[in-house]
């Protein structure tokens, strides 16, 4: 039985899990990889696997059809975005993945980045010690209204978070949440028009699918405030890249955070590098080595349950 294994986060730690799969006689496939693997890269690799542990690969039909003997796709984290799950349902391969993986961390970097740009905080830093002494105005985020797209397990960590600081919130989902949850943080739901339009930072924690594709786009930025932010630690493509630096460039928006971009790593020569107020991630706000314990424990719980193998004690 071979599994291929290329998750990123867990491709560092993978020689103490090695027992786990020498015991059950699984032998293991481990290409080089570069944040992930694309359609081309995953069709000379796929051709004699059972199953993998992956991060956000291309399993398309395509590759499905070059893996005759896979079974299960344990995806390491919550989104599944990247996998063509109608092929897969139709090949009889299952996708498994961690709900919910993510939730605290993702929130405690939405947060992060509202601070840092209501107190203005790296840009005094910068300034200081590039400049000197020069005071810059800032807000408290009490005096700030944030709109939440998507108000799932993350939106409703963020909102969580959001109301200690006293903000107002609005919501945008096509779900509509629990009415106990709008009461207790105070959020109001609203269609997106009117978020973008009222909103001074908006937060996006959506999962990708077709609806939610693009939904950031030109006309949606034109009915944004000039003075908001942009928060993006949800899936790139949410957002039109190129119709957010037009943006940024025509300064019809204030700025943007972004842990994700529609092309990972984010190219050498885009645009938004060069952006002083916009910051910058790699795809890294679900930071947390507790966390990532938990998802590696049981992304392989997954892989073997779907191979119809002991799971044993992890």
């Amino acid at each position: 039985m071979k599994v291929m294994i290329t998750a990123p986060y867990m491709l560092p730690e993978i020689d103490r899990f090695h027992p786990i799969f020498t015991e059950r006689g699984i032998a293991l496939l481990i290409p080089r990889v570069n944040e992930r693997m694309e359609e081309a890269d995953l069709l000379p690799l796929v051709g004699d696997i059972d199953g993998t542990i992956c991060g956000d690969d291309r399993y398309t039909a395509r590759v499905l059809d070059a893996a005759p003997k896979l079974r299960v796709i344990a995806k390491w984290g919550t989104g599944i975005d990247s996998i063509d799950r109608e092929a897969c349902a139709a090949r009889g391969v299952a996708v498994l993945n961690t709900p919910n993986a993510f939730s605290e961390p993702v929130a405690d970097s939405a947060l992060g980045y509202m601070l840092c740009f209501a107190r203005r905080l790296p840009w005094m830093d910068r300034t200081l010690r590039e400049t000197g002494w020069r005071k810059i105005p800032s807000v408290s985020l009490g005096e700030c209204i944030l709109g939440i797209i998507g108000v799932g397990n993350v939106g409703r960590a963020v909102a969580r978070r959001a109301t200690a600081f006293g903000m107002r919130l609005l919501g945008c989902d096509p779900v509509e949440p629990p009415t106990d949850l709008l009461a207790a943080v105070g959020m109001t739901m609203v269609d997106l028009p009117t978020l973008l339009e009222q909103s001074d930072f908006i937060s996006i924690n959506c999962d990708l699918n077709p609806t939610s594709l693009h939904l950031i786009n030109e006309a949606a930025l034109a009915r944004v405030k000039p003075d908001a932010v942009l928060i993006n630690t949800a899936r790139g493509p949410v957002i039109d890249e190129p119709a957010l630096v037009a943006a940024l460039q025509a300064s019809r928006l204030a700025g943007a955070a972004l842990d994700v971009f529609e092309d990972e790593p984010l190219p050498d020569d885009s645009p938004l590098r060069t952006m002083e107020q916009v910051m910058l991630a790699p795809h890294n706000a679900n930071s947390s080595p507790v966390a990532w314990e938990r998802v590696h424990k049981n992304t392989i719980r997954n892989l073997l349950r779907g191979l119809g193998l002991e799971e044993g004690h992890l």
